[in-house]
């Protein structure tokens, strides 16, 4: 290409499950610009705004190249040979010393929209021969994975709603407008949600505040944060109540029924209204609409997930569209194919079917990974195998995690602690390394597991990306920097030493013959080796269709009695485990009737933000640069609060102090606080600046006060007191 010409390139957009197709412009390779790609098959001409500024983010003054160490509370560029070497003695001498699982190691979100990263992430901590792994999911969606394994047979068997032709879809606790949909391929989600309108479909939206989607589709239906579980219960117990079941599919695909039945009948909706908010009229109603539909869905994200209860009340969903006759149903909830069958392959290689249980806690592993709410713990906690290093890849859990203030002293008391990111963050501000990575427009790759191998798209396809443009400094892929940590570290990626000199032998032959300056893996090479492996052509054949090349659509009636992996085959709508875990539910009920007076917090997504890494550009952050405590009118006039006023927000665990703003979204007694802020010692030059505040301070680590099933924190609808700042001062956070 001439010099100052323009290329154009497409590729698709890795922030979220959404993968939208975009149209980049390249000029003296640098980005230029970010389009939708009008014609791509899937994503229709569509992108949130995240997707189409995300190049001005990665290219901000204070992105990181090279390695850093931490000299005297500095960090100082060091060579990639400095920095693994010292890396990986003080891993040989920790294992020396202590034992393998004494390394351990959080895996972020921003690593599973990559297909290379986890697996060699993974690759490395099997090496090592420590089980103490740890993973976002059990912030926001492991009772997914944890309730599928008990019911399906596999964590990540996933079902989702047949949206293209849904005649009844009722969305808890979810906000896709904004957030997209979890697990779930969908792009431009306001366009799919008035489709289903358009062809005469109803939606109901429950939720403690009147989201973005309930403002553009459907009837919304206020529920109290946290009760979730009930509200399921009641619609369980009436949908049996006037006969909503398929006898018939119970019978033949499922075991478990007389059990749930019986749990069900103590739970009608006149019991639950005044806990839930719901009246017992508005509850028959939505159970009959969803009973005379011609495929029916429900479906929730996080806010059910993290609301303390979130395995019950998805074991729960599923349930109801199980026994209803909805699962594997047209217009009800399917199960999708990918490029292989991915769980077939998982349950009988027992790969995310550890059966580990943690030192502190003593819980069982979910998808092959332990609580976060008890990696804390983990560290502080004197034992043999108490964990002395850890690597943090594609995350930031000192903003994301409960009790984020005793995870920093925990972080800041290890031998050794390595962070691999493409920027600084809150987490990085205290590691003893900080290693640079390739950002999603620096590397070849496929859509991530969940559409690849699951095929969780709701309209299926595959596509192919190349690089858009190379990495600048000593920027590294993931893949390429675990397989040298583990030579390093005197380990065999994968525990193969047959594994590790071949991966080794393929990064030399590829980096000199490419006359690359910084060595790397032959990522291409190795995602072409997966499509030819699950007979999908190649990659340079994939790449012929750079606006996606469509798969088969899904079908209805393809999962029951042929892919559900439990031993016998059959749905188990009665696990021990959650039926044992439901005997708590009537102290729950009287727990919540107690803290009814109480203000009930939750989070808040903004559509130009992402969890926590998108606050480095001022763009992302909104004009006021800080999240503001959202309260209707009434709980404000009664909490002696005006718009602008700073609150104080207290709960078991910390305060916050942040202003207020006044909505009338907002059921009585309900605050809502955005998440991923609070960023001023995070290092980054824009995002420090601002003056958000941490909402996870006000949630509660710890063995005694996380979900038993799935290890998930507690993260919406806690528990708060509310009350004026008493001194004018910014808005700041301390412990209580």
């Amino acid at each position: 290409m001439n010099e100052g010409a323009v290329e154009t390139k497409h590729t698709f957009c890795r922030i979220c499950e959404a993968l939208c197709g975009l149209e980049v412009k390249v000029e003296d390779g640098k980005i230029i610009e970010i389009q939708p790609d009008k014609n791509h098959i899937a994503t229709d001409g569509f992108s949130c705004v995240k997707g189409l500024r995300q190049h001005e983010l990665y290219s901000r003054p204070d992105r990181l190249k090279y390695p850093l160490k931490r000299i005297d509370d500095k960090y100082e560029r060091i060579s990639w040979t400095q920095a693994l070497n010292e890396i990986g003695d003080k891993v040989r001498k920790i294992r020396k010393d202590y034992s393998n699982n004494s390394v351990g190691m959080y895996v972020g979100t921003a690593a599973g929209f990559g297909v290379l990263h986890p697996i060699f992430a993974q690759g490395f901590m099997t090496g090592i021969r420590s089980k103490n792994m740890y993973s976002s999911a059990t912030q926001d969606c492991a009772n997914k994975f944890a309730v599928s394994r008990h019911i399906y047979g596999f964590p990540f068997t996933l079902t989702f709603p047949d949206l293209e032709n849904v005649e009844c879809l009722i969305i808890v606790g979810a906000n896709p407008a904004v957030s997209k949909w979890s697990f779930l391929q969908v792009s431009n989600p306001i366009k799919r949600l008035k489709e289903i309108e358009s062809r005469g479909g109803k939606i109901f939206v429950v939720d403690p505040r009147k989201t973005e989607t309930a403002k553009i589709a459907g009837e919304h239906i206020f529920i109290k944060p946290g009760t979730d579980v009930f509200f399921y219960l009641s619609f369980l117990q009436h949908l049996i109540a006037i006969g909503g079941i398929d006898e018939g599919r119970i019978g033949q695909y499922m075991a478990g029924y007389e059990e749930v039945e019986q749990l069900a009948k103590e739970w009608p909706p006149e019991k639950t209204e005044r806990v839930t908010g719901i009246s017992a009229h508005t509850l028959k109603n939505l159970v009959e609409t969803y009973v005379k539909a011609n495929g029916a869905a429900l479906y929730c994200s996080t806010g059910v997930n993290m609301g303390g209860n979130g395995s019950l009340a998805f074991w729960l969903q599923e349930v109801i569209n199980a026994i209803s006759g909805n699962l594997d149903k047209k217009g009800g909830t399917l199960v999708g194919k990918g490029v292989m069958d991915f769980p077939k392959f998982g349950v009988k290689n027992g790969v995310l079917m550890r059966e580990d249980r943690s030192r502190v806690g003593d819980f069982g592993s979910v998808n092959d990974a332990f609580p976060g709410g008890i990696m804390a713990d983990e560290i502080l906690s004197e034992g043999k195998e108490q964990i002395r290093a850890m690597f943090i890849t594609g995350g930031n859990p000192l903003i994301t995690m409960a009790n984020s203030e005793k995870l920093k002293k925990a972080f800041e008391s290890l031998d050794l602690l390595v962070c691999l990111d493409i920027q600084m963050s809150e987490t990085c501000s205290v590691a003893d390394y900080v290693l640079p990575c390739t950002d999603p427009m620096q590397r070849p790759d496929l859509p991530f597991i969940f559409p690849l191998m699951l095929g969780l798209q709701s309209k299926p396809y595959l596509q192919a990306t190349k690089a858009v443009v190379e990495p600048e400094g000593e920027q590294r892929d993931e893949a390429s920097i675990y397989l040298d940590l583990a030579k390093a570290s005197g380990i065999n990626i994968f525990d193969s030493a047959i594994a590790q000199r071949f991966f080794d032998l393929t990064k030399t032959y590829h980096s000199v013959t490419n006359g690359k300056k910084v060595k790397s893996i032959p990522q291409e090479a190795f995602l072409n080796g997966l499509l030819r492996l699950t007979k999908q052509k190649s990659f340079k054949g994939l790449l012929k269709y750079p606006h996606g090349k469509k798969r088969p659509s899904h079908q209805e009636n393809s999962f029951l009695g042929s892919r559900v992996l439990t031993k016998d085959q059959l749905i188990h709508l009665a696990p021990e485990e959650l039926i044992s875990a439901s005997k708590d539910l009537n102290k729950i009920f009287a727990q919540l009737k107690a803290d009814s007076s109480k203000f009930k917090l939750i989070t808040k997504r903004a559509v130009t933000s992402h969890n926590s890494w998108t606050h480095n550009h001022e763009r992302f952050m909104g004009e006021k640069q800080t999240n503001y405590l959202y309260m209707n009118e009434t709980d404000a006039d009664n909490t002696g609060l005006n718009e602008n006023d700073l609150a104080d927000v207290i709960s078991e665990s910390g305060l916050v102090r942040v202003p207020v703003k006044i909505s009338k979204d907002l059921m009585p007694g309900t605050a809502a606080l955005p998440h991923g802020w609070g960023h001023q010692h995070s290092g980054l030059e824009t995002a420090k600046k601002a003056k958000g505040v941490n909402v996870n301070i006000l949630a509660a680590d710890g063995a005694d006060k996380i979900e038993r099933i799935s290890g998930m924190a507690h993260l919406t609808a806690i528990p708060v007191e509310i009350k004026k700042a008493s001194e004018p001062q910014e808005h700041t956070w301390s412990g209580v």
